[in-house]
């Protein structure tokens, strides 16, 4: 398997940080400090710097640091290939300055050299409790980050749905003809299709081992994830009649609302919808499988096993949960970075593999690697 780790970050002017340095370890790195020292906005910039937007706001405003006019994040990655340098420039009110070893870029997404990373904060969990919404939009990025190709299809199919919906507005609106319906029905179906195929095909590699990563948190082994299409179609012929029957319910709502755009992905646990009837601690838990599962499933696919972000999550776990996140950790390879307030509650802390950051007001206090 490749390997493709992230050795460094430097913040400036980024939430809380006015300047700070950090190198990772290959392995796990614990973060520790008291509760606003910095912590999260230390995980938010690396995951900034790894694919150029944030992982907590969709207001990009909040990075910058109060009094500062621009944040900067660099992150520093090694490869089988060498080492490579991905940079992000963010100033409100202008365009984000992109950059791969020196380069301008228009998404760090698409960019084979940069870590792949994943993420686990308090707030996702809405992930599993929230809209469907949520879900769709998360199993969406999944696909891409399995086939970076396949992100067109999505893309496609969000363009061709809008266009289907203007149609819809200017048809009630006495200005087209809902015969024109048609073509836009054909082509959603053929991008709809193809959209529900890469779903189920990411769902079908993510079902055993979230059901093996949940009963190794404690979850037990019933706890099973679905795709559940709105559409039966197989074929894009299939779903464009589809779409054609409820052209009338469409044009009485003003938009299109049958197709992949009102797909769920579901968690169920014991035959139950663990959004309704999941504790908030057997949900976080489930969070944690999902993540995981997606971690190894890329990790398998594309032979590099994502950087994982983790946020306060030892905090509601009791001792033996912790002790099996860290080895399933530590099992899957790659790098892991955990939020703290007491190194205490990360088993195995101390041990000589990993590495301990300690940040205090927005400061890396110090840096131990044992």
């Amino acid at each position: 398997m490749s390997s493709r780790c992230v050795t460094g970050v430097t913040l400036r002017d980024f939430r809380s940080y006015r300047a700070a340095d950090v190198s990772l370890g290959e392995g796990v790195t614990v973060v520790s400090g008291a509760n606003g020292a910095g912590k999260t906005n230390l995980l938010e910039g690396i995951y900034f710097g790894c694919t150029g937007r944030s992982c907590r706001t969709a207001n990009e405003r909040d990075v910058v640091r109060f009094g500062a006019v621009a944040a900067r994040v660099v992150v520093r990655a090694q490869g089988d290939d060498g080492s490579h340098e991905l940079s992000v420039g963010f100033a409100p009110g202008e365009v984000k300055r992109l950059r791969v070893d020196g380069a301008p870029v228009e998404r760090l997404l698409d960019d084979p050299n940069r870590p792949l990373v994943g993420v686990f904060l308090p707030d996702r969990l809405e992930l599993v409790k929230g809209a469907p919404v949520l879900r769709r939009a998360h199993l969406d990025q999944l696909v891409g980050a399995l086939w970076p190709a396949r992100v067109a299809t999505r893309r496609a199919y969000a363009q061709t749905l809008a266009q289907r919906n203007a149609l819809i507005s200017r048809i009630r609106a006495g200005r087209a003809s809902r015969v024109s319906l048609s073509t836009w029905d054909a082509q959603l179906a053929t991008h709809g299709v193809a959209l529900m195929r890469d779903r189920e095909q990411a769902v079908a590699l993510l079902s055993d081992p979230f059901a093996r990563l949940s009963a190794r948190l404690g979850l037990g082994e019933e706890l099973s994830l679905f795709y559940r299409p709105r559409s039966r179609a197989s074929e894009p012929e299939e779903l464009a009649v589809e779409l054609s029957q409820r052209t009338d319910s469409d044009l009485e709502r003003g938009y299109t609302g049958h197709g992949p755009h009102r797909d769920e992905l579901a968690l169920v646990r014991e035959g139950r919808d663990l959004r309704s009837f999941g504790s908030q601690g057997q949900q976080r838990l489930a969070l944690l499988a999902l993540l995981l599962a997606e971690r190894a499933a890329i990790a398998d696919l594309r032979q590099t096993t994502p950087l994982m972000l983790l946020d306060d999550v030892m905090s509601e776990l009791d001792l033996g949960r912790r002790r099996a996140l860290v080895d399933l950790l530590r099992l899957g390879g790659g790098q892991a970075v955990i939020t703290t307030t007491d190194v205490g509650h990360v088993p195995g802390a101390s041990d000589a593999q990993v590495a301990r950051l300690a940040v205090a007001e927005g400061l890396i206090c110090h840096e131990v690697t044992a």
